[in-house]
């Protein structure tokens, strides 16, 4: 997760305060849909029924996201093939949905992405009628602040943004972000630090390190926050080795990197391929940063409406929704999952933290007019 270009979400910002659409009345423009007919009727969606298909699957979803194991579970159960493809950013999936690149049916959207798809008009209105397994969510994961009424998503997964460190290195450390930006403390790991090549993710990390949220800085339109950010992330650019969104994990138990910024189940993943799996660890400083989720929905290029509801449903299922959380260490918003889950998972506060490490955990709000503001401050900060 986490990964955004902002100049696209301005401009669905823009679009949808120019239009003044409400998403529920958004008219089919794709496939040759005439415009008088809405995108549920277009599809046909809301006559499937639950376990229906209608022709294989396109699914479209993060690399390394998703356990085989369950797609050919899903082959097996469901009679149909799934064709898998992987994207790597919310903007690539974006990208190739605006332009129907492919007859996408099912994608996984990150929460603020889902909230830029509807501004579009891009996403069809589930039938939920067709989801058995709606109810084994966890209240918490309903009517999110991206999707009010849940009608346009399905949580899939949740997760962190933190620090990765290499604690044979290390040793203790205090969790906190002095790790990338206090000089005191940084400048002994120069050139051993990697950061999220990620503008949001960055601003949101100096800013929680000077005492700030980003929804506080949007919601006071505060320059001068930014304008201090941007300061903290110049001065640690020299202890930065790399920006990648990528290969974080892998970076630091390759030994590239001994401080990573990154996500917390691409750190769980890599760490879980190695001997010395207890020379690493993940922390989410104390200060406080991002918590994410990332959804499943149906685009506008959707062909199988049913056979993507089918799945939706399929990963509803308890037994299923933890062998995607036991595979890929990220936290499930399944709340029927949890008995089926990995103790070691369920009960580790670095992948379900609760107390003040939640607490001082944030959603990335939509950033508005201070998107490329936060964005160009990112950049400049790169050099």
């Amino acid at each position: 997760m986490k990964r955004w270009t902002i100049l696209l979400l301005v401009l669905a910002m823009t679009a949808a305060a120019c239009g003044g659409t409400d998403p529920a009345d958004t008219t089919a423009s794709a496939g040759g849909v005439g415009s008088d007919t809405t995108m549920a009727e277009a599809t046909g969606i809301d006559a499937c029924a639950p376990g229906e298909t209608d022709g294989d699957l396109n699914f479209y979803n993060w690399a390394e996201y998703i356990d085989p194991d369950l797609i050919t579970a899903f082959e097996t159960e469901s009679g149909i093939s799934v064709e898998y493809t992987e994207y790597e950013s919310n903007e690539q999936m974006l990208a190739q949905v605006e332009a129907g690149a492919a007859p996408y049916d099912l994608v996984v959207p990150s929460d603020y992405m889902v909230d830029t798809m509807l501004a579009e008009g891009l996403l069809v209105k589930l039938n939920k009628s067709a989801l058995s397994n709606l109810g084994n969510l966890d209240p918490a994961f309903v009517n999110l602040p991206f999707d009010p009424t849940s009608d346009y998503s399905v949580p899939y997964q949740w997760g962190t943004t933190g620090i990765g460190i290499n604690t044979a290195t290390l040793g203790d450390v205090d969790p906190s972000w002095d790790l990338i930006f206090n000089p005191a403390v940084a400048d002994q790991y120069e050139g051993r630090i990697s950061m999220l090549d990620d503008p949001l993710e960055a601003m949101v990390a100096a800013l929680h390190y000077l005492g700030y949220t980003l929804e506080e800085v949007i919601a006071d339109n505060n320059l001068d926050a930014i304008a201090e950010a941007e300061a903290v992330l110049t001065e640690a650019n020299a202890r930065v080795a790399k920006y990648d969104s990528v290969n974080f994990g892998d970076d630091l138990v390759n030994g590239e990197v001994d401080i990573a910024h990154g996500w917390s189940g691409g750190f769980f993943f890599s760490f879980a391929e190695v001997d010395n799996p207890d020379d690493y660890a993940y922390i989410i400083p104390k200060e406080g940063g991002v918590r994410w989720v990332d959804n499943l929905a149906i685009p506008v290029t959707v062909e199988h409406p049913c056979s993507a509801l089918a799945m939706i449903d399929f990963l509803l299922d308890a037994e299923n929704g933890a062998q995607l959380t036991n595979w890929n260490y990220y936290g499930s918003p399944n709340q029927a999952s949890e008995e089926f889950i990995l103790p070691e998972i369920l009960d580790d506060p670095a992948i379900y933290p609760t107390g003040d490490a939640l607490e001082n955990l944030e959603f990335i709000p939509q950033t508005g007019e201070l998107g490329l503001e936060l964005q160009d401050a990112f950049l400049r900060s790169k050099g």
